[in-house]
């Protein structure tokens, strides 16, 4: 399917509707000839200081998914990023192998982009890191699950940090002091790499300016996403001022 706007790639975004950071970064990351188009996930906007909310807000995801990547279905896309992370990792790689499933189906055909299959595919493009620093938007409740994915995948997780997001809209509200406090927080001699998961934070500059002051990959949710969806499809044009993976990979 020729289009003017997107004659190279058309890459599909499925973002919850709570989310402001990931289709603003997203958008700023699109190489010449390459279009976004978005679909909101209606998710509430439940507290994630307890189990109980948390695990609203995964079913709300779980059930609002399809019908968001279904809705970009006749866009000729590429590729749909499933902006959210949660969900991704909440009960292991089983569930995470059945929801990619699902998601599929509800693509038609388009490729499904996810958190976890993306941030590992950097890793391994990154020269095989396994010594991670973990950065999550979450509390204390919210880490282990992320964690666990990690070490469950070979991946070390030498320290971890939450940025204490209580509601989903909440995670957005960090400030610059945060993400240094805690990139700060988790790097250290036996730290190859530091990895920020959770696609409301919005980390991607942020995450490049970083790698210039402590020597090492630091990997933004969305920049991954976006970067895996890219690379998936073909498009490997280095992009200056993104970062190791985006300049080298």
């Amino acid at each position: 399917m020729s289009n003017f706007l997107g004659k190279r790639l058309r890459v599909g975004v499925a973002i919850p509707s709570t989310n402001t950071s990931a289709q603003p970064e997203m958008e700023a990351m699109r190489p010449v000839g390459v279009t976004n188009h978005i679909g909101r996930m209606i998710i509430d906007d439940d507290s994630l200081t307890h189990e109980a909310g948390f695990n609203r807000v995964i079913e709300n995801i779980r059930s609002s998914t399809p019908d968001a990547i279904r809705s970009l279905r006749h866009c000729g896309v590429g590729a749909v990023i499933a902006a959210v992370s949660p969900d991704g990792y909440w009960e292991g790689h089983a569930a995470h192998e059945a929801l990619h499933g699902r998601l599929a189906e509800a693509a038609g055909g388009a490729k499904i982009i996810m958190s976890a299959d993306a941030i590992l595919a950097a890793l391994k493009a990154l020269g095989g890191i396994r010594r991670i620093g973990l950065i999550s938007p979450y509390l204390e409740l919210g880490d282990e699950p992320v964690s666990r994915f990690f070490t469950d995948s070979g991946i070390d997780v030498a320290a971890t940090h939450g940025l204490g997001g209580r509601t989903p809209s909440n995670i957005s509200d960090v400030t610059l002091e945060n993400l240094r406090d805690a990139v700060l927080d988790v790097d250290g001699p036996n730290v190859d790499a530091i990895v920020q998961v959770g696609t409301n934070v919005p980390m991607a500059d942020f995450a490049a300016a970083a790698e210039t002051w402590i020597g090492k990959p630091v990997l933004s949710n969305n920049a991954v996403l976006y970067w895996h969806a890219l690379r998936s499809c073909g498009v490997t044009d280095p992009i200056p001022g993104r970062g190791l993976l985006y300049e080298n990979h």
